[in-house]
Protein backbone atom coordinates (compact mmCIF):
# COMPACT_ATOMS: atom_id res chain seq x y z
CA UNK A 1 0.00 0.00 0.00
CA UNK A 2 1.28 3.54 -1.13
CA UNK A 3 1.48 5.47 2.73
CA UNK A 4 2.61 8.55 1.70
CA UNK A 5 0.52 10.10 4.27
CA UNK A 6 3.35 8.25 6.81
CA UNK A 7 6.65 10.42 5.21
CA UNK A 8 8.05 12.44 8.10
CA UNK A 9 11.06 13.88 5.75
CA UNK A 10 10.11 13.44 2.00
CA UNK A 11 7.06 15.70 1.42
CA UNK A 12 5.35 18.16 -0.18
CA UNK A 13 7.26 17.49 -3.68
CA UNK A 14 7.72 20.30 -6.04
CA UNK A 15 6.57 17.74 -9.04
CA UNK A 16 4.59 15.77 -6.83
CA UNK A 17 1.38 15.81 -8.24
CA UNK A 18 1.76 12.47 -10.20
CA UNK A 19 3.06 10.83 -7.58
CA UNK A 20 -0.14 11.30 -4.90
CA UNK A 21 -2.32 10.30 -8.20
CA UNK A 22 -0.17 6.89 -8.98
CA UNK A 23 -0.49 6.86 -5.15
CA UNK A 24 -4.30 6.97 -5.20
CA UNK A 25 -4.53 4.01 -8.00
CA UNK A 26 -2.23 1.94 -6.11
CA UNK A 27 -4.30 2.18 -2.85
CA UNK A 28 -7.78 1.34 -4.71
CA UNK A 29 -6.18 -1.59 -6.58
CA UNK A 30 -4.65 -3.21 -3.72
CA UNK A 31 -7.91 -2.37 -1.64
CA UNK A 32 -10.26 -4.19 -4.51
CA UNK A 33 -12.15 -0.59 -4.91
CA UNK A 34 -14.81 -1.09 -7.32
CA UNK A 35 -14.54 2.38 -8.03
CA UNK A 36 -10.95 1.79 -9.58
CA UNK A 37 -12.61 0.91 -13.19
CA UNK A 38 -13.77 5.13 -13.01
CA UNK A 39 -9.95 6.40 -12.16
CA UNK A 40 -9.13 5.55 -15.64
CA UNK A 41 -9.03 9.13 -16.58
CA UNK A 42 -6.73 9.65 -13.61
CA UNK A 43 -4.24 6.66 -14.84
CA UNK A 44 -3.84 8.24 -17.95
CA UNK A 45 -3.33 11.53 -16.91
CA UNK A 46 -0.16 10.07 -15.20
CA UNK A 47 0.95 8.11 -17.71
CA UNK A 48 0.75 11.02 -19.81
CA UNK A 49 2.90 12.95 -16.80
CA UNK A 50 5.11 10.92 -16.98
CA UNK A 51 6.00 10.71 -20.73
CA UNK A 52 6.25 14.68 -20.74
CA UNK A 53 8.50 14.59 -17.81
CA UNK A 54 10.96 12.16 -19.87
CA UNK A 55 10.59 14.04 -22.55
CA UNK A 56 11.35 17.35 -20.35
CA UNK A 57 14.33 16.07 -18.64
CA UNK A 58 15.74 13.17 -21.04
CA UNK A 59 14.59 10.15 -19.09
CA UNK A 60 14.15 6.46 -20.31
CA UNK A 61 14.12 3.32 -18.86
CA UNK A 62 11.41 2.61 -16.40
CA UNK A 63 9.34 6.13 -16.33
CA UNK A 64 8.34 5.50 -12.79
CA UNK A 65 11.23 4.87 -11.84
CA UNK A 66 13.19 7.65 -13.14
CA UNK A 67 10.41 9.96 -12.06
CA UNK A 68 10.45 8.93 -8.01
CA UNK A 69 14.44 9.21 -8.49
CA UNK A 70 14.07 12.55 -9.81
CA UNK A 71 11.89 13.37 -6.37
CA UNK A 72 14.11 11.89 -4.03
CA UNK A 73 17.27 13.62 -5.72
CA UNK A 74 15.27 17.02 -5.85
CA UNK A 75 14.02 16.77 -2.67
CA UNK A 76 15.82 19.45 0.18
CA UNK A 77 15.23 18.41 3.84
CA UNK A 78 16.90 17.95 7.15
CA UNK A 79 18.12 14.85 5.55
CA UNK A 80 19.32 14.91 2.43
CA UNK A 81 21.11 18.32 3.00
CA UNK A 82 23.31 17.19 6.18
CA UNK A 83 24.43 14.28 3.66
CA UNK A 84 25.34 16.22 0.83
CA UNK A 85 28.70 16.40 0.26
CA UNK A 86 29.41 14.90 3.98
CA UNK A 87 28.02 11.72 3.32
CA UNK A 88 26.29 9.23 6.54
CA UNK A 89 25.29 11.33 9.46
CA UNK A 90 25.05 10.50 13.17
CA UNK A 91 21.93 10.89 14.98
CA UNK A 92 18.26 10.19 15.48
CA UNK A 93 17.24 11.85 11.65
CA UNK A 94 18.22 8.28 10.25
CA UNK A 95 15.29 6.61 11.77
CA UNK A 96 12.93 8.76 10.18
CA UNK A 97 14.81 8.24 6.80
CA UNK A 98 14.90 5.26 7.24
CA UNK A 99 11.10 5.34 7.86
CA UNK A 100 10.64 7.48 4.40
CA UNK A 101 12.59 5.15 2.33
CA UNK A 102 10.71 1.96 3.53
CA UNK A 103 7.66 4.03 1.63
CA UNK A 104 9.76 4.45 -1.12
CA UNK A 105 10.83 1.30 -1.65
CA UNK A 106 7.25 -0.03 -1.61
CA UNK A 107 6.17 2.55 -4.82
CA UNK A 108 9.45 1.36 -6.39
CA UNK A 109 8.34 -2.42 -5.63
CA UNK A 110 5.02 -1.92 -6.92
CA UNK A 111 4.15 -3.64 -10.01
CA UNK A 112 2.79 -1.58 -12.47
CA UNK A 113 1.20 -4.07 -14.83
CA UNK A 114 -1.59 -5.00 -12.77
CA UNK A 115 -3.17 -1.70 -13.20
CA UNK A 116 -2.53 -2.69 -17.48
CA UNK A 117 -4.95 -5.88 -16.85
CA UNK A 118 -7.17 -3.78 -14.36
CA UNK A 119 -7.90 -1.01 -17.52
CA UNK A 120 -7.29 -3.57 -20.46
CA UNK A 121 -4.52 -1.52 -21.40
CA UNK A 122 -0.93 -1.83 -22.68
CA UNK A 123 0.21 1.39 -21.14
CA UNK A 124 2.86 -0.14 -18.05
CA UNK A 125 4.72 -2.31 -20.28
CA UNK A 126 5.63 0.94 -22.46
CA UNK A 127 6.18 3.45 -19.56
CA UNK A 128 8.46 0.48 -17.84
CA UNK A 129 10.81 0.27 -20.87
CA UNK A 130 10.88 3.60 -22.61
CA UNK A 131 12.66 4.68 -25.35
CA UNK A 132 13.12 8.18 -25.36
CA UNK A 133 13.44 9.59 -28.80
CA UNK A 134 15.30 12.54 -28.11
CA UNK A 135 18.34 12.20 -26.03
CA UNK A 136 18.26 15.67 -25.42
CA UNK A 137 17.01 17.48 -22.00
CA UNK A 138 16.20 20.82 -21.59
CA UNK A 139 16.54 20.88 -18.20
CA UNK A 140 19.79 18.82 -17.30
CA UNK A 141 22.58 18.20 -19.23
CA UNK A 142 23.66 14.72 -19.85
CA UNK A 143 25.74 14.00 -17.13
CA UNK A 144 22.68 14.40 -14.80
CA UNK A 145 20.13 13.15 -16.50
CA UNK A 146 22.63 9.74 -16.78
CA UNK A 147 22.82 9.56 -13.34
CA UNK A 148 19.51 9.67 -12.42
CA UNK A 149 18.54 6.74 -14.82
CA UNK A 150 20.89 5.04 -13.43
CA UNK A 151 20.67 5.93 -9.95
CA UNK A 152 16.90 4.50 -10.73
CA UNK A 153 18.07 1.51 -11.73
CA UNK A 154 20.27 1.07 -8.34
CA UNK A 155 17.24 2.14 -6.20
CA UNK A 156 15.27 -0.68 -7.69
CA UNK A 157 17.43 -3.66 -7.30
CA UNK A 158 18.15 -2.59 -3.36
CA UNK A 159 16.98 -5.33 -1.29
CA UNK A 160 15.53 -3.49 1.74
CA UNK A 161 15.32 -0.14 3.07
CA UNK A 162 18.58 0.08 4.87
CA UNK A 163 20.23 -0.99 1.40
CA UNK A 164 17.58 2.03 -0.33
CA UNK A 165 19.18 4.34 2.72
CA UNK A 166 22.77 3.63 1.89
CA UNK A 167 22.34 4.02 -1.91
CA UNK A 168 20.29 7.81 -1.54
CA UNK A 169 23.03 8.84 1.06
CA UNK A 170 26.21 7.71 -1.49
CA UNK A 171 23.99 9.68 -3.96
CA UNK A 172 24.42 13.06 -2.15
CA UNK A 173 27.34 12.43 -1.31
CA UNK A 174 28.64 12.64 -4.46
CA UNK A 175 26.54 14.73 -6.35
CA UNK A 176 24.78 16.78 -3.85
CA UNK A 177 20.58 17.19 -3.85
CA UNK A 178 18.31 19.89 -5.40
CA UNK A 179 19.31 22.21 -7.64
CA UNK A 180 22.24 23.01 -6.11
CA UNK A 181 23.45 19.54 -5.99
CA UNK A 182 22.94 18.64 -9.45
CA UNK A 183 23.69 21.65 -11.75
CA UNK A 184 27.04 24.05 -11.88
CA UNK A 185 25.94 27.42 -12.71
CA UNK A 186 23.07 29.70 -11.89
CA UNK A 187 21.62 33.35 -12.13
CA UNK A 188 19.78 35.49 -10.42
CA UNK A 189 16.10 35.48 -11.25
CA UNK A 190 12.62 36.81 -9.76
CA UNK A 191 9.56 34.56 -9.18
CA UNK A 192 6.29 35.41 -9.68
CA UNK A 193 6.04 37.80 -5.89
CA UNK A 194 9.28 39.45 -7.26
CA UNK A 195 11.51 36.74 -4.51
CA UNK A 196 14.90 36.51 -5.65
CA UNK A 197 15.65 33.05 -6.77
CA UNK A 198 18.51 31.55 -7.69
CA UNK A 199 17.79 29.57 -11.28
CA UNK A 200 20.27 27.09 -12.96
CA UNK A 201 21.67 27.39 -16.36
CA UNK A 202 21.37 24.58 -18.04
CA UNK A 203 23.85 24.47 -20.87
CA UNK A 204 27.66 25.25 -20.18
CA UNK A 205 30.47 25.05 -22.16
CA UNK A 206 32.62 22.03 -21.15
CA UNK A 207 35.84 24.38 -21.00
CA UNK A 208 38.87 22.83 -19.36
CA UNK A 209 41.89 25.16 -17.95
CA UNK A 210 43.86 22.80 -20.90
CA UNK A 211 42.32 24.17 -23.43
CA UNK A 212 43.39 27.28 -23.03
CA UNK A 213 46.81 28.04 -24.75
CA UNK A 214 49.55 29.69 -22.70
CA UNK A 215 48.62 32.01 -20.03
CA UNK A 216 50.17 29.31 -17.00
CA UNK A 217 51.18 31.60 -14.43
CA UNK A 218 47.71 33.34 -14.65
CA UNK A 219 46.32 30.15 -14.68
CA UNK A 220 48.50 28.17 -11.86
CA UNK A 221 47.49 31.43 -9.55
CA UNK A 222 44.22 30.91 -10.27
CA UNK A 223 44.34 27.62 -9.42
CA UNK A 224 45.68 27.94 -6.01
CA UNK A 225 43.39 30.25 -4.94
CA UNK A 226 40.48 27.93 -5.63
CA UNK A 227 41.89 24.97 -4.89
CA UNK A 228 42.50 26.24 -1.11
CA UNK A 229 39.00 27.52 -1.14
CA UNK A 230 37.28 24.14 -2.14
CA UNK A 231 39.25 22.05 0.18
CA UNK A 232 38.13 24.17 3.25
CA UNK A 233 41.13 26.44 3.36
CA UNK A 234 41.93 30.24 3.59
CA UNK A 235 41.67 32.07 -0.10
CA UNK A 236 40.93 35.75 -1.08
CA UNK A 237 38.17 37.13 -3.44
CA UNK A 238 40.13 37.12 -7.15
CA UNK A 239 39.82 39.56 -9.86
CA UNK A 240 40.73 38.87 -13.31
CA UNK A 241 41.59 42.01 -15.53
CA UNK A 242 43.38 42.80 -18.71
CA UNK A 243 43.01 43.16 -22.36
CA UNK A 244 39.73 41.93 -23.68
CA UNK A 245 39.45 38.41 -25.05
CA UNK A 246 42.51 36.86 -23.66
CA UNK A 247 40.83 34.23 -21.69
CA UNK A 248 39.58 35.65 -18.33
CA UNK A 249 36.04 34.58 -18.81
CA UNK A 250 37.29 31.03 -20.09
CA UNK A 251 39.05 30.41 -16.86
CA UNK A 252 36.62 30.81 -15.08
CA UNK A 253 34.39 28.14 -16.90
CA UNK A 254 37.36 26.34 -16.53
CA UNK A 255 37.88 26.46 -13.13
CA UNK A 256 34.18 25.54 -12.34
CA UNK A 257 34.13 22.57 -14.56
CA UNK A 258 37.64 21.61 -12.89
CA UNK A 259 36.59 21.36 -9.15
CA UNK A 260 32.62 20.85 -9.82
CA UNK A 261 33.14 17.83 -8.47
CA UNK A 262 34.61 18.61 -5.16
CA UNK A 263 31.36 20.88 -4.26
CA UNK A 264 32.42 23.95 -6.75
CA UNK A 265 29.03 26.27 -7.91
CA UNK A 266 29.06 29.50 -9.57
CA UNK A 267 26.43 31.97 -9.77
CA UNK A 268 26.75 34.98 -12.13
CA UNK A 269 25.49 38.01 -11.21
CA UNK A 270 25.37 41.10 -13.02
CA UNK A 271 25.85 44.67 -12.38
CA UNK A 272 21.60 45.88 -12.15
CA UNK A 273 21.36 42.80 -9.37
CA UNK A 274 23.55 44.06 -6.71
CA UNK A 275 20.99 45.06 -4.38
CA UNK A 276 19.77 41.23 -4.52
CA UNK A 277 23.22 39.87 -3.39
CA UNK A 278 22.02 39.68 0.17
CA UNK A 279 19.64 37.75 -0.96
CA UNK A 280 21.49 35.05 -2.84
CA UNK A 281 23.93 34.91 -0.01
CA UNK A 282 21.39 33.93 2.86
CA UNK A 283 20.31 31.30 0.54
CA UNK A 284 23.71 29.84 -0.23
CA UNK A 285 25.23 30.32 3.37
CA UNK A 286 24.42 27.25 5.06
CA UNK A 287 24.98 25.07 2.15
CA UNK A 288 28.22 21.95 2.02
CA UNK A 289 29.01 23.35 -1.36
CA UNK A 290 31.62 26.26 -2.27
CA UNK A 291 30.00 29.36 -4.09
CA UNK A 292 31.56 31.86 -6.46
CA UNK A 293 29.29 34.77 -6.85
CA UNK A 294 30.81 35.39 -10.67
CA UNK A 295 30.91 38.83 -12.04
CA UNK A 296 31.64 38.86 -16.05
CA UNK A 297 32.92 42.32 -17.46
CA UNK A 298 32.70 44.10 -14.17
CA UNK A 299 33.39 47.93 -14.63
CA UNK A 300 32.07 51.70 -13.75
CA UNK A 301 31.67 54.78 -14.73
CA UNK A 302 32.41 57.43 -12.40
CA UNK A 303 28.18 58.42 -12.02
CA UNK A 304 27.78 54.91 -11.53
CA UNK A 305 27.23 54.37 -7.46
CA UNK A 306 26.74 50.48 -7.45
CA UNK A 307 30.47 50.01 -6.34
CA UNK A 308 29.62 51.16 -3.27
CA UNK A 309 27.08 48.63 -2.57
CA UNK A 310 29.12 46.02 -3.92
CA UNK A 311 31.93 47.11 -1.60
CA UNK A 312 29.89 46.26 1.47
CA UNK A 313 29.06 42.92 0.29
CA UNK A 314 32.41 41.56 -0.23
CA UNK A 315 34.15 42.98 2.93
CA UNK A 316 33.06 45.73 4.86
CA UNK A 317 29.36 45.46 6.51
CA UNK A 318 28.90 44.34 9.95
CA UNK A 319 28.00 40.79 8.71
CA UNK A 320 30.64 37.97 8.63
CA UNK A 321 30.83 37.17 5.10
CA UNK A 322 29.89 32.85 4.79
CA UNK A 323 33.24 30.68 4.55
CA UNK A 324 31.99 28.97 1.31
CA UNK A 325 31.10 31.71 -1.04
CA UNK A 326 34.04 34.11 -2.58
CA UNK A 327 33.72 37.04 -5.66
CA UNK A 328 35.35 36.62 -8.61
CA UNK A 329 35.29 38.96 -11.30
CA UNK A 330 36.51 39.68 -14.72
CA UNK A 331 37.43 42.81 -15.99
CA UNK A 332 39.40 45.19 -19.25
CA UNK A 333 40.00 47.59 -16.46
CA UNK A 334 42.18 47.41 -13.98
CA UNK A 335 40.95 49.50 -10.90
CA UNK A 336 37.20 48.77 -12.04
CA UNK A 337 36.15 52.58 -11.26
CA UNK A 338 37.00 54.76 -14.13
CA UNK A 339 39.37 57.48 -13.25
CA UNK A 340 40.12 60.91 -14.64
CA UNK A 341 43.26 62.98 -14.07
CA UNK A 342 41.49 65.74 -12.13
CA UNK A 343 40.71 63.10 -9.32
CA UNK A 344 44.91 63.24 -8.86
CA UNK A 345 45.42 66.89 -9.38
CA UNK A 346 43.83 68.70 -7.28
CA UNK A 347 44.46 72.39 -8.66
CA UNK A 348 41.87 71.18 -11.83
CA UNK A 349 39.47 70.13 -9.48
CA UNK A 350 37.88 73.61 -7.92
CA UNK A 351 34.65 71.52 -6.66
CA UNK A 352 36.18 68.87 -4.64
CA UNK A 353 38.20 69.89 -1.53
CA UNK A 354 39.75 66.02 -0.88
CA UNK A 355 40.49 64.72 -4.09
CA UNK A 356 43.12 62.45 -2.35
CA UNK A 357 39.80 61.17 -0.77
CA UNK A 358 38.13 60.72 -4.68
CA UNK A 359 40.99 58.11 -5.22
CA UNK A 360 40.63 56.33 -2.38
CA UNK A 361 37.01 55.78 -2.71
CA UNK A 362 37.43 54.63 -6.16
CA UNK A 363 40.24 52.54 -5.49
CA UNK A 364 38.91 50.81 -2.33
CA UNK A 365 36.34 48.45 -4.60
CA UNK A 366 40.00 46.78 -6.21
CA UNK A 367 41.68 46.41 -2.87
CA UNK A 368 39.19 44.34 -1.60
CA UNK A 369 39.94 41.26 -4.12
CA UNK A 370 43.27 39.95 -2.50
CA UNK A 371 44.46 38.17 -5.79
CA UNK A 372 44.69 40.08 -8.54
CA UNK A 373 45.93 38.30 -12.13
CA UNK A 374 47.18 39.91 -15.42
CA UNK A 375 46.13 38.55 -18.85
CA UNK A 376 47.80 40.74 -21.39
CA UNK A 377 47.59 40.34 -25.41
CA UNK A 378 49.63 37.96 -26.76
CA UNK A 379 52.94 38.70 -28.68
CA UNK A 380 53.11 38.23 -32.72
CA UNK A 381 54.53 34.91 -31.78
CA UNK A 382 52.46 33.79 -28.86
CA UNK A 383 49.49 34.24 -31.32
CA UNK A 384 51.00 32.27 -34.07
CA UNK A 385 51.62 29.63 -31.53
CA UNK A 386 48.35 29.57 -30.19
CA UNK A 387 47.11 29.44 -34.04
CA UNK A 388 48.46 26.58 -34.70
CA UNK A 389 47.71 24.27 -31.37
CA UNK A 390 44.09 25.22 -31.97
CA UNK A 391 44.75 24.08 -35.90
CA UNK A 392 46.45 21.09 -34.51
CA UNK A 393 43.43 20.34 -32.08
CA UNK A 394 40.73 20.48 -34.74
CA UNK A 395 43.05 18.83 -37.29
CA UNK A 396 43.41 21.31 -39.78
CA UNK A 397 45.71 19.94 -42.09
CA UNK A 398 46.80 23.54 -43.78
CA UNK A 399 50.04 23.59 -44.42
CA UNK A 400 51.80 26.09 -41.43
CA UNK A 401 53.07 28.73 -43.78
CA UNK A 402 50.03 29.48 -45.27
CA UNK A 403 47.71 28.96 -42.05
CA UNK A 404 49.76 31.56 -40.31
CA UNK A 405 49.40 34.51 -43.80
CA UNK A 406 45.68 33.51 -43.33
CA UNK A 407 45.94 34.43 -39.29
CA UNK A 408 47.86 37.57 -39.92
CA UNK A 409 45.07 38.75 -42.44
CA UNK A 410 42.31 37.96 -40.40
CA UNK A 411 43.51 39.14 -37.15
CA UNK A 412 44.25 42.67 -39.07
CA UNK A 413 40.51 43.11 -39.50
CA UNK A 414 39.46 41.15 -36.79
CA UNK A 415 40.15 42.26 -33.46
CA UNK A 416 43.91 42.07 -32.96
CA UNK A 417 46.17 39.86 -31.60
CA UNK A 418 43.95 37.79 -28.68
CA UNK A 419 42.53 34.44 -28.32
CA UNK A 420 39.32 34.94 -29.30
CA UNK A 421 40.69 36.14 -33.06
CA UNK A 422 42.60 33.21 -33.00
CA UNK A 423 39.72 31.00 -32.15
CA UNK A 424 37.29 32.68 -33.99
CA UNK A 425 39.86 32.62 -36.99
CA UNK A 426 39.99 28.79 -36.64
CA UNK A 427 35.86 28.49 -36.69
CA UNK A 428 35.79 30.63 -39.92
CA UNK A 429 38.06 28.04 -41.21
CA UNK A 430 36.17 24.84 -40.16
CA UNK A 431 32.92 26.56 -41.63
CA UNK A 432 34.41 27.14 -44.78
CA UNK A 433 38.25 24.83 -45.71
CA UNK A 434 37.91 21.08 -45.98
CA UNK A 435 40.61 19.58 -43.39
Amino acid sequence: MARLNECILYRNFEHGEILEKMAGLMNAWEKKDPKLQEMEGVFFECANGLVENAGMYGFSGNLWHCYLTFLLVNNENAFSTASEIRGAVEGSINELALNDFGVFKELYDFDLSVLDEAFGISCCRVLCDYTNTGSNSKMFNSRIRDRICEMSKTLAEARTAEEFMADMVQFYKDFGVGKLGLHKAFRVGHDENNNVVIQPITRIAHVKLEDLVGYEIPKQKLIENTEAFVRGKKANNCLLFGDAGTGKSSSIKGILNRYYDEGLRIIEVYKHQFQDLNDVIAQIKNRNYKFIIYMDDLSFEEFEIEYKYLKAVIEGGLEKKPDNILIYATSNRRHLVREKSSDKLEIMDDDDLHSSDTVQEKLSLVYRFGVRIYYGAPSKKEFQTIVKELAQRNKITMPEEELLLEANKWELSHGGLTGRTAQQFIDHLLGTVEK
